[in-house]
């Protein structure tokens, strides 16, 4: 039994070993150039439309993900943070920071269908695929508002004891959220709206983005003291650490190549493999462009698109002014 043991255990410990060696492929495939100024935030997929949709100062760009052509623009979104894109009801919803609103646009014809008042400072937000509910988290009444797109009213405020960050559904009625001035993920219910668990992060400094592997219930939490923090959704016991580069903002999880993607502002991409549920090893740092600290991945192509700009070099303590007119979409990719 002892050989049997030890012979599973230095197999397991080939194997990832084999997997922290094998390079994902990956590098810059293209650069999408965007002609217009302003910060950003959060961009997201459309695979239904092959849009992909960015924050862009007060307005949303949209692009086609496949040519990189641009296909419209949602004005006057003030402050826009992030865009839930809710296909089963052919509608998008934007986050307006400055406004406490989302702004509701036909996906099809990228028009404005109307405003919804939510909390203050709405930040990060997804369609909830079990619930059929667009989560919006706002950050500064803590709290989250749920938002029916069948009548566009918001049907409950969950108070969250902290400022939320970005958030995933399981797929079977839990969400899960990162709490950044806690250090915790807080996780409630898609329907009844009640707070079920809360899991302090161990040696994890203001978690922002959250991703999961809904099939071995991992949770994926990047924090800002360049650590990737992996816990079972369902316990919040939380499994290991992996380093992570500088400035992270977001990290998503590819479910087919079993990988998650962590992306730095430093520069890079941090890939992480799950070999199984219980091991992870940090396959490779992917190289992007400083300012590159969010993502979103196109599951049909396991793509990966970040929004940055060029920078003037930094001149003392301060930070490097940004270039006017140079922002633009990394697409990464084999």
């Amino acid at each position: 039994m002892k050989n049997t043991l030890f012979t599973i255990a230095f197999l397991t410990g080939l194997s990832a070993t084999s997997f922290a060696q094998q390079k994902t492929g990956f590098h810059l495939i293209q650069t999408h150039k965007i002609q217009s100024d302003g910060g950003w935030d959060y961009l997201s997929v459309d695979q239904k439309n092959n849009n992909l949709y960015i924050s862009h100062g007060n307005q949303v760009n949209i692009i086609n993900k496949n040519t990189g052509d641009s296909t419209g623009v949602i004005h006057n979104t003030s402050g826009v943070h992030g865009i839930a894109i809710a296909s089963s009801f052919e509608k998008g919803y934007t986050t307006n920071g400055r406004t406490g609103t989302c702004t509701v646009f036909d996906l099809s014809t990228s028009s404005v269908i109307g405003q919804i008042t939510v909390g203050l400072n709405p930040d990060a937000t997804f369609f909830d695929d079990f619930s059929k509910k667009v989560i919006v988290f706002n950050g500064k009444s803590m709290d989250a508002s749920i938002i029916d797109p069948q009548t566009d009213k918001v049907l409950a405020t969950i108070p969250l004891g902290g400022k939320p960050e970005a958030g995933v559904s399981d797929g079977k009625g839990k969400i899960y959220v990162n709490i950044e001035d806690t250090g915790e993920i807080v996780c409630f219910d898609a329907t009844t709206f009640k707070i079920l668990s809360r899991y302090k992060l161990n040696g994890g400094e203001e978690p922002s983005g959250l991703a999961i592997d809904r099939a071995s219930s991992r949770l994926f939490t990047v924090c800002a003291n360049r650590v990737m923090l992996i816990l079972d959704a369902k316990t919040g016991r939380q499994i290991t650490s992996l380093p992570i580069g500088d400035g992270c903002d977001g990290v998503v999880f590819d479910p087919i190549l079993k990988t998650a993607y962590s992306s730095n502002g430093e520069g890079t991409i941090t890939a992480i493999k799950e070999v199984t549920a219980e091991k992870f090893v940090v396959q490779e740092t992917i190289v992007t462009k400083s300012g590159a600290r969010t993502i979103a991945l196109d599951a049909v192509t396991h793509h990966l698109f970040l929004p940055t700009a060029d920078f003037e070099k930094a001149t003392g303590t301060g930070r490097p002014k940004r270039i006017s007119g140079s922002f633009q979409i990394l697409e990464i990719g084999k």
